[in-house]
């Protein structure tokens, strides 16, 4: 199970009104790790600036590991979570965690960034396990 849900939110859920505040908190719970690493990488790019910010450190364990996977391969969830931060998230090789301002100017970069070529130029033995 990915999320550890309260019984309220599953009730709100099965009536089928769901509060988007407390279903981002439910993820801040649930996935701390990867609320952490969003957090820390939204904080950078608005101190530093810039295209956009990025983690190439890989997760502590394969807890971690699966926080980030099950955050951003979840469409509801990275739905969520962009909205809540008001940035748009990229992802690569189980780790590589990026942000980018909502801003049109960083689409060129943010296209980059998830193209074909940047995935095989992200690669490397070490990552083959994850």
């Amino acid at each position: 199970m990915s999320l550890d849900v309260s019984p309220a939110l599953l009730e709100q859920a099965e009536r089928g009104e769901v509060d988007e505040a407390a279903f981002v908190d439910c993820v801040r719970t649930s996935l701390p790790y990867a609320w952490e690493m969003i957090s820390s990488l939204v904080a950078q790019l608005k101190v530093d600036g810039g295209e956009f910010a990025d983690n190439q450190t890989p997760p502590p364990d394969e807890q971690a590991r699966g926080q980030l996977l099950r955050a951003l391969a979840s469409d509801a969830i990275r739905g969520a979570l962009q909205r809540h931060f008001g940035v748009r998230l990229a992802f690569q090789n189980c780790h590589r965690v990026a942000v980018f301002p909502l801003d049109p100017s960083s689409d060129e970069r943010l296209a980059r960034f998830t193209s074909i070529r940047g995935q095989l130029l992200n690669q490397s033995p070490q990552l083959r396990d994850c």
